[in-house]
């Protein structure tokens, strides 16, 4: 732990910040990778809206971009593959569905498994976010030159799949 007269660099955890209202954030929660990782997905969530889609979600689109890839997997694989868990996959499914952008089929061999597949709407409304979505993404990792935009998501996958392993158990 720093002592309080040992200089922190603007942006470090130790740093003193201070919200919008003015509010000091407590150090404790700045160096706490989770609220990190909240403070992100919020921003994240915010800038989506606006930069790709208003009505299209993350999930959805993620749901979207897996059955695009692979057309008649059931529900619950794609569930695992784009890191949601069955219900929420299955309330997802239900939207998408919903608005005409997945079918789902049940599976004749086992009538329990639901299997996804985009509709044409789906696939158009795919193709239009895609473009976008991939846009974010490039402005999201501005501040960072290739070889660091690399290193970055190698370090968020490595931390997602900690993190995962953690919540599972392992």
């Amino acid at each position: 732990m720093a002592d309080e007269t040992t200089p922190t660099a603007p942006g470090s955890p130790a740093a003193p910040r201070t919200t919008e209202c003015g509010v000091t954030i407590p150090p404790a929660l700045m160096a706490a990778p989770g609220y990190q990782v909240r403070r992100l997905y919020q921003a994240y969530l915010a800038v989506w809206v606006r930069a790709v889609d208003p009505t299209l979600t993350g999930p959805q689109f993620a749901v979207l971009t897996a059955v695009d890839a692979t057309p008649g997997r059931d529900q619950r694989s794609m569930a695992s593959a784009v890191a949601l868990d069955t219900s929420t996959m299955a309330d997802v499914a239900r939207r998408l569905e919903s608005r005409g952008l997945i079918v789902r089929r049940t599976d004749t061999a086992d009538g329990r498994r639901k299997l996804l597949y985009l509709t044409e709407e789906g696939e158009r409304t795919l193709r239009g976010a895609h473009d976008r979505a991939r846009q974010l993404d490039a402005r999201l990792l501005t501040p960072y030159d290739d070889g660091q935009r690399a290193d970055v998501m190698d370090l968020l996958t490595s931390l997602a799949d900690h993190w995962e392993g953690l919540a599972g158990g392992s």
